[in-house]
């Protein structure tokens, strides 16, 4: 067990985004569920909590009522080695949500995720200002991040 874990409230709706991601991402699975009984703060039979790892990141999710909502002040970032890998899991995590900006968006259950390619964080800490900059701001003129784009501005081309 990792020392530290993810818990992410959800409203009502921790089953169905627990089940969404599994099926994004491999290396995914539900470790265990409970479920909430009579007299408990939501309906009997509603998922309480879900055990859950993505990519070999433990995550636990609970139904916890209309109180809890997420902003982008807290995001996942899932760091990607190829263009097709973004594009998948923009497509997946957009169905139903909305782009943001510079790889950001915000999926059909309010989290926000940040598909970022793994040679953008090298870029942007590059020691050569000029090539971090035109990195930079390569990125904050897209949505979905593009690495030949990306890489383009880099080399200065």
């Amino acid at each position: 067990m990792q020392k530290i874990t993810t818990f992410m409230t959800f409203n009502d709706r921790a089953e169905e985004a627990v089940e969404f991601y599994v099926s994004i991402f491999q290396n995914s699975k539900v470790l265990k569920k409970s479920y909430y009984g009579e007299g408990m703060p939501m309906p009997a039979g509603t998922l309480m909590t879900a055990d859950f790892v993505l990519e070999g990141q433990e995550f636990v999710a609970l139904n916890g009522g209309p109180s809890f909502v997420f902003s982008q002040a807290f995001s996942l970032m899932v760091n990607c080695d190829t263009q097709e890998e973004i594009d998948h899991l923009w497509d997946k995590l957009t169905d139903g949500g909305e782009p943001v900006m510079c790889g950001w968006l915000t999926d059909k259950f309010g989290v926000s995720w940040q598909i970022t390619p793994r040679i953008l964080l090298e870029m942007i800490n590059d020691p050569d200002p000029a090539k971090a900059g035109r990195a930079t701001q390569a990125m904050m003129e897209m949505v979905k991040l593009d690495i030949a784009t990306l890489k383009k501005a880099y080399d200065g081309e």
